[in-house]
């Protein structure tokens, strides 16, 4: 469980250090408008007919979500890799919170990712902005095991590719 940071908490002199945004913010097209006010119709429609005005309600409030999210421009939040754990924002995470960590390269983006032991949070997603991921990686070899064969979650790859991240 993260640590909310204060004054007392103890986190170690900082390796790096850098700013991410709270999320990626995409440049979307008339065409992407057009494709998902019309998914998001049809799934509604569908809901109705089936009945399932639970999952009508769920449809209404995403699309609400992203046109609020898009409207909106992302707060910058601070990062670091200290020698004790990671801060994000205003929560520091022990090493020990974490199984391992793995890095994935895409074509415009690099992520660090941070495998944590707990089954119900998902991994902690960090992009790698103005930073050599090989000195990253250098640093948190220390700290952490590095999981090679783990790949980019398919949500990740889903929510990129239809720019709703």
């Amino acid at each position: 469980m993260p640590e909310k940071l204060t004054e007392q908490t103890v986190t170690g002199d900082s390796l790096f250090e850098w700013t991410v945004e709270e999320y990626e913010r995409h440049v979307r097209g008339t065409l992407w408008h057009v494709l998902m006010i019309s998914l998001g119709m049809t799934l509604v429609v569908y809901a109705l007919a089936t009945d399932n005005f639970l999952f009508a309600i769920i449809i209404i409030l995403s699309a609400i979500i992203l046109f609020l999210q898009s409207a909106v421009e992302p707060s910058h939040v601070p990062f670091a890799i200290t020698e004790l754990g990671i801060v994000l924002g205003n929560k520091f995470y022990a090493y020990n919170e974490f199984r391992a960590f793995y890095m994935i390269y895409n074509l415009n983006t690099q992520t660090l990712f941070f495998d944590t032991k707990s089954a119900i949070r998902p991994d902690l997603r960090i992009p790698m902005v103005d930073v050599d991921p090989m000195d990253v990686r250098e640093a948190l070899q220390d700290m952490l095991e590095e999981d090679l064969e783990k790949e980019e979650p398919l949500a990740d790859r889903a929510a990129r590719r239809w720019k709703i991240h």
